[in-house]
């Protein structure tokens, strides 16, 4: 570990699918709630690439925070904790392209010997995946109670 020592909060999804793009959008919306935590580090992850691997290896405490197909009413949260978010991404690898690639990098980092021990997925159950730059308004809603959950992770981790 290079010792960054942080909670790497990471939101994946394609913006120009409605619904798919709530983990960014919940990025950009943490840069303004966040500002005053300087041990958390905000990453929009995109459509996830091998690229991501370092960051997440880096990080002590991983959040990813991304629509998620977990069978809920759409724009309702879901977090997944530990071992439960392993299990989720790796019995849902065909929801989404981008959900092979998480799979993937949480194995680059389980092998390499540093995964995240605290780590979380809080996923957005999407209403829409229609072409379109904002989210539906039940997914909209739903992205502020993400980063609020995403941020009481990070206290009670801290405690």
């Amino acid at each position: 570990m290079n010792g960054s020592r942080k909670t790497l909060i990471l939101g994946i999804g394609n913006i120009l699918l409605q619904d798919e793009g709530a983990g960014i959008h919940a990025i950009r919306l943490l840069a303004n709630l966040a500002a005053q935590h300087d041990d958390i580090e905000l990453m929009d992850g995109g459509t996830l690439s091998f690229t991501l691997a370092g960051a997440i290896e880096d990080a002590e405490r991983l959040i990813v925070i991304d629509a998620a197909q977990y069978d809920g009413a759409p724009g309702t949260t879901k977090v997944f904790l530990g071992e439960q978010m392993d299990a989720f991404i790796g019995s849902n690898r065909k929801c989404s392209v981008h959900e092979v690639s998480l799979i993937d990098l949480m194995a680059i980092a389980l092998l390499a010997g540093q995964l995240p021990q605290q780590r979380a997925l809080i996923g957005i159950q999407p209403h829409t995946i229609a072409w379109g730059e904002t989210p539906s308004p039940l997914v909209a809603s739903a992205i502020r109670l993400a980063c609020d959950q995403a941020l009481q992770l990070v206290e009670e981790w801290h405690a």
